[in-house]
C-alpha cells in the first residue's frame, strides 16, 4: 500500500469514527466543514484547471447541502428552518448552475461561500451550556 493510499484510508477511518461518536450538533458541524472544504476544492481545481476534479466537488458540496436541506425540522425550527432550506436550495442551484457551466463555478462558489461561511462559523462556535429553544437542524 502506497503512503497516499494508507493516508486516505487513516483519514476516512478518522472521519468513519468521528461521525460515529458525534451527536446531532457536532454532525451538522462535520457537514460544514466537508462542504466548505469541498467548495474550496472547486476554487483549487478550477484554477488549475482541472475539469473532472470541478465537477467532483461541486457534486460533492451539492450532496452535503440536501443533506443538510434534509435534515432540517420545520415544526421545531420554524421561520430559521424554512429560511435556511430556501438558502440551501439556492446554494444546490448555484451549484448546479456551475457544474453545467464551468467558466461560471468561481463566482458561484464565492456567492456560495459568502451565504454560507457565516452560517458555519456560528453553528461551529454555538454556545450548547445554556438552555436552547428547538434547534431549526
Amino acid at each position: 500500500m502506497t503512503r497516499i493510499k494508507a493516508a486516505a484510508a487513516y483519514k476516512r477511518l478518522d472521519i468513519e469514527s468521528a461521525v460515529a461518536s458525534a451527536d446531532k450538533h457536532e454532525l451538522v458541524t462535520l457537514l460544514f466543514k466537508a462542504l466548505i472544504g469541498a467548495l474550496a476544492g472547486v476554487e483549487v481545481h478550477h484554477h488549475h484547471e482541472n475539469k473532472e476534479q470541478v465537477r467532483e466537488y461541486l457534486t460533492k458540496a451539492s450532496r452535503i447541502l440536501v443533506g443538510l436541506q434534509g435534515s432540517l425540522d420545520y415544526e421545531r425550527g420554524g421561520d430559521i428552518a424554512v429560511n435556511l432550506g430556501q438558502l440551501y436550495g439556492y446554494a444546490i442551484r448555484k451549484l448546479f448552475a456551475a457544474n453545467v457551466n464551468l467558466d461560471t463555478a468561481p463566482d458561484n462558489v464565492a456567492e456560495v461561500k459568502s451565504l454560507l461561511e457565516p452560517i458555519a462559523e456560528a453553528w461551529e462556535n454555538m454556545d450548547l451550556s445554556k438552555p436552547r429553544q428547538a434547534m431549526a437542524v
